[in-house]
């Protein structure tokens, strides 16, 4: 650990460096009152103290999974896996497990032993004493009549303190976020390839029942990036028409706004998923990624707003702009600013842009944290970041930049 002026380091551990793609994410973070603790590569979950950045605990590693979720529930940590077991695990303030859950056992087992095919806890809210919980599996089937090679097993859990589910809302699409105000739970829902066309379901958190389904109507599997709950409504991110939707408590949309419509740039059509956002009374902040082309995954032309932040007032007009330079896998907040880990630029490769930008609500961008490698994950809370930076190396130049470390400011 290395400490200057309120700011420290901790290193994590070897990792094998990312490349000019992105593999998904391997790390996550998060901040107790006393301590921030880190999921790790090799599924190890480490904490440091706050304040000095000395080592507290950390468990024993899993070199199977890694651990790419985590979030504090009641004074303890909660953590998710990547893995064959896709665990939920949670942690008391010492590193003594509590309790564990094994999401396999309801979204199955992997169909192949690669990365992309292991059970993955995608996202994790605590409110009102309850954790709630979102796992999802993916597999390729065989060719099908109805040419639905995609398949999905899925489960949003609502967890009693003791670990105990109190309910389970099973589907055959793909979750990406969740979020929860004690009575309503929403859900993000990515990819629609099966049965569940739904984009976005608002459960009643007591019991787990539908109380609100919408859907952006638009063709193809790809339907809703994140979700953000308001007092009288629902904020979201379209990956289908690749627009930000704000929804009145019945479903109605109030406003929509083009984030990264698809654009013609010298003769080829490229867009960009808007991938978060985090609506508050004093506005929405909305987060674009990649630019993608309409044909094909190789793109020459950029979109103007990828790897861009907007910042939006309640009723939906544009206060702000930023960009932020990289692909982001999350977004961190504290109810006033946003933090913005930035990874890769996969079509620009530029290590220059790496860090975490800092965006508040109603202001826009704030400031930066550079870093040598990619920053892949953060949390922030008080005033203070935590960021977790990993090493990359990018296959057109073959230097390998950054280390796995944690970094607190």
């Amino acid at each position: 650990m290395t400490e200057t002026s309120g700011q420290w380091t901790a290193p994590l551990g070897d990792v094998d460096p990312a490349g000019s793609r992105h593999q998904g994410r391997r790390s996550a973070v998060a901040l107790t009152e006393e301590a921030v603790v880190v999921g790790t590569a090799d599924g190890r979950v480490r904490a440091f103290d706050r304040t000095t950045g000395t080592a507290q605990w950390h468990t024993s590693d899993s070199p199977d999974a890694s651990i790419v979720t985590a979030v504090t529930h009641d004074g303890n940590i909660v953590v998710g896996e990547r893995g064959p077991q896709g665990s939920v695990r949670v942690y008391d303030g010492d590193g003594s497990l509590r309790w564990r859950y094994d999401t396999a056992a309801d979204v199955g087992t992997p169909q192949k032993d690669t990365r992309f095919f292991l059970p993955f806890v995608v996202d994790a809210v605590s409110a009102e004493g309850r954790l709630y919980v979102a796992s999802r599996r993916y597999e390729r089937r065989g060719d099908r009549p109805d040419g639905k090679r995609r398949h999905f097993e899925s489960v949003v859990y609502a967890f009693e303190g003791s670990g105990e589910v109190a309910w389970r809302y099973r589907t055959d699409a793909s979750p990406i976020a969740l979020d929860c105000d004690g009575e309503r739970l929403a859900v993000a829902y990515n990819r629609c390839p099966g049965d569940h066309q739904d984009g976005l379901v608002v459960l009643t958190a007591a019991d787990g029942s539908a109380c609100l389904r919408w859907d952006p109507g638009t063709e193809g599997q790809r339907r809703i990036g994140d979700v953000s709950l308001v007092e009288d409504g629902v904020v979201c991110t379209c990956h289908g028409d690749y627009r930000g939707y704000r929804l009145d408590a019945d479903g109605t949309v109030e406003w929509a706004v083009d984030l990264a419509v698809p654009r013609d740039i010298d003769g080829e059509t490229v867009y960009a998923y808007p991938n978060h956002v985090h609506a508050t009374e004093e506005g929405v902040v909305f987060v674009t990624g990649n630019t993608y082309p309409e044909d094909g995954r190789e793109a020459e032309a950029l979109h103007p707003v990828e790897h861009t932040a907007f910042g939006y007032t309640s009723d939906g007009n544009r206060r702000w702009k930023a960009s932020v330079d990289g692909f982001a896998s999350g977004i961190a907040t504290d109810g006033v600013a946003v933090a913005v880990p930035c990874a890769q630029n996969f079509r620009r490769r530029d290590a220059g842009a790496h860090g975490c930008h800092r965006c508040h609500v109603r202001d826009g961008h704030a400031d930066t944290l550079d870093t040598e490698g990619i920053a892949t994950a953060a949390a922030i809370a008080d005033g203070t970041l935590a960021l977790v930076e990993e090493p990359v190396v990018y296959h057109d130049d073959g230097t390998e930049r950054g280390a796995y470390r944690l970094r607190v400011e």
